[in-house]
């Protein structure tokens, strides 16, 4: 069955929101609101993964290297990267694994 859902445009900031937009487990899509200051963090993810910025601006934390990303980029990092991510601006993202 079709169906439109705005859970992206509906998900307010309030520190960090984490939620499944995909049922089963290839891919995984993750939409994530982090409000400005706030932190995701994570220890690495067993599949390579991808970050697509919707809005905002974030700072990547990944292999001792700080990558900068605002609305409409796309990061690419493989399996087991330790990472995490720290909101310069309240912010939505997308994170496909």
């Amino acid at each position: 069955m079709e169906t439109i859902k705005d859970t992206i445009k509906d998900q307010s900031f309030k520190l960090l929101k984490v939620q499944k937009l995909t049922t089963g487990s290839s891919p995984e899509i993750f939409s994530i609101f982090l409000e400005k200051g706030a932190e995701f963090t994570e220890k690495g993810s067993s599949r390579a993964a991808h970050i697509i910025v919707l809005e905002g601006m974030i700072d990547l934390f990944i292999n001792k290297k700080i990558h900068h990303l605002s609305t409409h980029q796309h990061f690419q990092f493989g399996r087991d990267t330790p990472h995490w991510i720290e909101a310069l601006e309240d912010s939505k993202f997308l994170i496909i694994r």
